[in-house]
């Protein structure tokens, strides 16, 4: 056979070999999206579905919904705080939501058709506030209800459950009756809560879960009403490898040094013009730190801000923050609890859902809003109020600080954007779970 001939042979086939595989690999992917296809897809600016006869339909940009779980089907009647556990052994992925009458456990692996299993169900009498945290493996939970204390359930019972039914926790610590928030450093395995009454900062010693060990209490620099602590890694020298507390307490923010737990040292406070300071969470460098005001929204005439308002604080000197700048958003909701992951800044911003910001640029004050996902719509396009929208008179009032202003503070109550997967959970606190992810188109 001629050698040209030969060489024309051979090509055809490789040619007829790449085709094959190019075709087989995008029929694979086709199979693999058909399998992820979203609950309700983002398209032209809303995202609609049907669920057991009801429409719904919610406004969004960039992400899609995943799948939904109500309040009904979780017995409840009203929402607060969200976190996430993913099983090491088996890679699932679990949703922890705060109910007015427990902590609802909802297995997400399969997003597009959650299974709800159950509730931890409140130590005491329900509250509209209900704070989870996890560490090794094991649920940490407190409330403001009254004598509620700490309860810690090991996640693990959870493997092989397919069925709801009354997780009972395994530890309940009665070290403080009621508490508003817990916050976990992961790296020194320390647990702080936060407006434990009476009891200002509570540390607990949890690297043994179940023998939670308290090691100080000590006074507040002022109600620490939320609070992230981490093994200090950011620019400023001197206090690298501490462990600092960084505490929202109502009008400042503090930085203290915990590494002693004999002797915490207060650092530096930072005071701005404020009017509750709220929650904040650190960039992965610990060089900024986003700070949300939950009530700077609704100061009157606008006097402070008639736009939601990030605060955002320059931490290169610990002992010296100062302001770097304020990130006005397009919408007037009041922004709640928000986390950093990656180069993104996921914010629940009450009425207007979840916002995602994109904080690569911070250090040049250049952030944006990329993408959200509305779980409140408490309006129609025609501005008309949504009847599809479940919701609540009131939510619950802290120390009547909300006022006249009560409709402000329904909607997303937090998200959990650290699952492997992407998906994102969203609490909402007038209609239930909601899982979305970034759009795929």
């Amino acid at each position: 056979m001629n050698l040209k001939i030969q060489n024309l042979i051979t090509k055809i086939i490789y040619v007829a070999i790449f085709v094959i595989i190019h075709f087989s690999c995008e029929y694979e992917e086709y199979e693999r999206s058909e399998e992820s296809k979203p609950l309700a897809e983002c398209i032209n600016g809303h995202a609609k579905f049907e669920l057991n006869g009801v429409s719904y339909e919610y406004d969004c940009s960039g992400y899609e919904l995943m799948g939904y779980v109500s309040l009904e089907e979780m017995d409840a009647s009203s929402g607060n705080d969200c976190w996430g556990w993913t099983d090491p052994q088996t890679g699932k992925e679990y949703a922890l939501m705060g109910l007015d009458n427990g902590t609802g456990i909802i297995d997400i692996s399969s997003p597009k058709e959650p299974q709800y299993l159950g509730k931890i169900p409140t130590a005491t009498v329900n509250s509209s506030w209900r704070d989870i945290k996890v560490y090794k493996d094991h649920a940490f939970v407190v409330s403001e209800a009254d004598g509620h204390g700490l309860q810690i359930f090991d996640l693990t019972k959870l493997r092989g459950l397919e069925s709801k039914q009354i997780h009972n926790p395994d530890v309940l610590y009665s070290g403080y009756g009621q508490a508003h928030n817990i916050a976990i450093n992961e790296d020194s395995g320390r647990a702080y809560t936060a407006g434990a009454r009476g009891k200002g900062l509570h540390i607990l010693n949890i690297s043994d879960p179940k023998n939670p060990i308290l090691e100080l209490e000590f006074p507040e620099n002022g109600y620490t009403h939320d609070a992230q602590i981490i093994n200090y890694k950011g620019p400023d020298l001197d206090h690298q490898g501490k462990e600092i507390f960084i505490g929202s307490n109502e009008d400042r923010v503090v930085f203290v040094d915990v590494s002693n737990k004999s002797e915490p040292l207060l650092l530096s406070t930072f005071f701005y013009d404020h009017q509750y300071t709220h929650q904040s969470w650190l960039t992965l460098d610990h060089k900024y730190l986003l700070m949300g005001d939950e009530l700077d929204e609704l100061s009157s005439n606008g006097e402070l801000v008639n736009k939601t308002r990030t605060i955002i604080i320059d931490l290169s000197d610990l002992d010296n923050p100062v302001s770097h700048f304020d990130y006005i958003a397009d919408t007037d909701a009041i922004d709640h609890n928000g986390y950093v992951n990656g180069s993104n800044f996921y914010l629940a911003s009450y009425t207007s859902g979840l916002r995602v910001i994109d904080i690569v640029n911070i250090s040049q004050k250049n952030i944006k809003e990329v993408g959200f996902f509305d779980t409140h719509n408490d309006h129609d396009h025609s501005g008309k109020p949504n009847p599809m929208l479940p919701r609540n008179s009131d939510p619950g009032d802290h120390e009547g600080k909300k006022g006249k202003n009560i409709e402000a503070f329904n909607g997303a109550w937090s998200v959990y954007p650290f699952f492997k997967s992407e998906n994102i959970i969203i609490s909402d606190i007038n209609s239930g779970l909601f899982i979305v992810r970034k759009s795929s188109f």
